[in-house]
């Protein structure tokens, strides 16, 4: 089986960029933003921690979060991020970003903002949850995570990298695209 990274835009050079490590739950956000931001050099923020208190009880009792629900928190992230970016430390930050107009949302505020989407088979993500106990986001909500996923697109800048890697395989995957930008590379798993 191998493995192909869907080259998307980006500048020569994207470490000095802030990056969203974006996908559903259950795909390993957390787990690769960490190690991303340790490969890098650059602090790692997990969007789940500015989750509001109702944000978190609505999902907790099992209700899929609402566009409404989810604009303040995307605001809330993407101003954390330009916080980071003003202050000379761009960040690495966990967050969702499930759909194109969140993500228009995010670079409306950060527009140098670059996506490491983690995609995979939702059998294999709702697999991983079975082995997780997140503190308010139940394996049930997994279907409305795939529901409302859109996929990167070709003219927004980031990559695409397979979830059946290692995360220290999606990293070095996603490394490589951030600093060289090179042809699409294709890895054997």
């Amino acid at each position: 089986m191998t493995d192909e990274i869907l080259n998307r835009t980006a500048p020569k050079s994207s470490t000095g960029r802030p990056i969203v490590v974006m996908g559903v739950q259950g795909c390993g956000k957390s787990t690769v933003g960490q190690r991303l931001g340790d490969a890098l050099g650059m602090r790692f923020a997990d969007g789940d921690d500015l989750h509001s208190a109702e944000a978190r009880a609505k999902m907790a009792a099992g209700h899929p979060l609402i566009d409404a629900d989810r604009i303040p928190w995307l605001t809330l992230i993407a101003h954390t991020i330009a916080e980071s970016v003003a202050n000379g430390e761009p960040n690495v930050v966990a967050c969702s970003a499930l759909k194109r107009s969140y993500r228009d949302l995010l670079r409306s505020i950060v527009p140098t903002l670059v996506f490491v989407e983690l995609f995979g088979d939702q059998a294999l993500v709702a697999e991983r949850l079975t082995h997780r106990n997140h503190e308010y986001m139940p394996a049930a909500l997994i279907d409305s995570q795939f529901a409302a996923l859109q996929p990167l697109a070709a003219d927004e800048a980031g990559v695409r990298i397979n979830l059946t890697n290692t995360p220290d395989d999606i990293v070095g995957l996603a490394v490589e695209f951030l600093q060289y930008h090179a042809a699409p590379v294709t890895r054997r798993t």
